[in-house]
C-alpha cells in the first residue's frame, strides 16, 4: 500500500460514510445513537397509558391536539414541557405517542440523549424527506455553567439555513423553564459586559418552543387517584381506606408527592398483592 493509499484509508475512518436508515416499520420508536451513528429500534417502549396520568388535562389536551395534527400532515409546534419533578412529563409525551400511533402508523418517536446533542444534525439527514412522521424526544433537558451543547438545539428548532425538516418535530422535558439554572442566568447580568445580550443568548433557547406546558405538583386527592387509577387498570383489590392510609405513609416517608411516588407506592402494592405489572 502505497503513502496516498495510507493516508486515504485513515481519513475514511476518521470520516465514516453516513448511517443508513434503519426500517423504520420495524418499530415505533427509536433511540439515536453516535459514534457509530445509527438508529437503533426499541421493541417495547415503557409507558402508561394516557387515560392513566392524572391531574395533566389541559396539557394532555394540548399537547395531543399538536401532536395530532403533526401525524397528519399539518403544521406543528415544538413542545417543552417543563415543572415540578415526577409529575408525567416523559410519560406524557411516550403516551400521547401511543395513542396517536395506534391510528397513525407512520408517527415515529425517536429519542437523543442529551450527550449526543451535538450530532443531533447529523440525525435528522436521515430524517429528513422521509415519508414517515418524526417525533424527536429530548427527555430531562437542561444545561449547565460553560455548555455549549444548548447551541446545537438551537441549531434543531430554527433549522439553519435548509429549515428545521417539514416531518420532524421536537418535545423536550425539563424541570427548568428556561432550561437553564436560576443563578446561571443571574450570574450572566452580573458578570457579563453587555449583560442584556449574554441573558438574551441563554434564554432565547426556551423561545424556540412554540408550545410550554407547565407541570405542577399534585395535591393529595390527586395523588390518591392516580393510584386508584393504576389499581383499577391493573386489577389489584384494596379499599379505599386501607389504600388512603398506606399511601400517605409512603408519601411521608418519601417526602414528596407526586406521580412518580404514586407509581413507586403501587408497584410495591402490586407486588405485595402478587399482580405482575406487564
Amino acid at each position: 500500500m502505497t503513502e496516498l493509499e495510507r493516508i486515504a484509508a485513515a481519513l475514511e475512518r476518521m470520516s465514516p460514510a453516513p448511517a443508513a436508515a434503519p426500517d423504520f416499520a420495524a418499530a415505533s420508536a427509536f433511540v439515536w445513537h453516535a459514534n457509530p451513528d445509527r438508529l437503533v429500534p426499541v421493541a417495547r417502549v415503557n409507558r402508561v397509558a394516557v387515560d392513566l396520568l392524572v391531574g395533566v388535562d389541559r396539557s394532555r389536551d394540548t399537547l395531543m391536539a399538536n401532536t395530532l395534527q403533526f401525524a397528519k400532515g399539518l403544521s406543528a409546534n415544538n413542545a417543552l414541557l417543563w415543572g415540578a419533578r415526577g409529575m408525567g412529563k416523559s410519560s406524557l409525551v411516550k403516551a400521547i405517542h401511543g395513542a396517536v400511533h395506534a391510528s397513525h402508523e407512520d408517527l415515529k418517536i425517536v429519542e437523543v440523549q442529551r450527550e449526543d446533542l451535538p450530532t443531533i444534525g447529523r440525525c435528522l439527514e436521515i430524517l429528513r424527506n422521509r415519508p414517515e412522521r418524526f417525533i424527536m424526544f429530548c427527555d430531562d433537558l437542561s444545561f449547565g455553567h460553560d455548555d455549549a451543547h444548548y447551541k446545537s438545539l438551537k441549531a434543531v428548532l430554527d433549522g439553519g439555513i435548509e429549515g428545521r425538516p417539514e416531518n420532524v418535530v421536537l418535545y423536550a422535558t425539563s424541570n427548568r423553564r428556561h432550561l437553564m439554572p436560576r443563578d446561571m442566568i443571574e450570574n450572566e447580568r452580573s458578570t457579563a459586559i453587555s449583560a442584556g445580550e449574554a441573558v438574551e443568548e441563554k434564554v432565547s433557547l426556551s423561545d424556540r418552543f412554540g408550545l410550554w406546558l407547565g407541570f405542577y405538583a399534585c395535591d393529595q386527592d390527586q395523588y390518591l387517584a392516580m393510584i386508584r387509577g393504576y389499581c383499577d387498570a391493573h386489577g389489584v383489590a384494596i379499599d379505599d381506606a386501607t389504600l388512603r392510609a398506606e399511601a400517605i405513609e409512603w408519601q411521608a416517608t418519601r417526602g414528596s408527592r407526586s406521580g412518580r411516588v404514586a407509581w413507586q407506592y403501587f408497584t410495591d402494592l402490586a407486588g405485595r398483592r402478587g399482580v405482575q405489572l406487564t
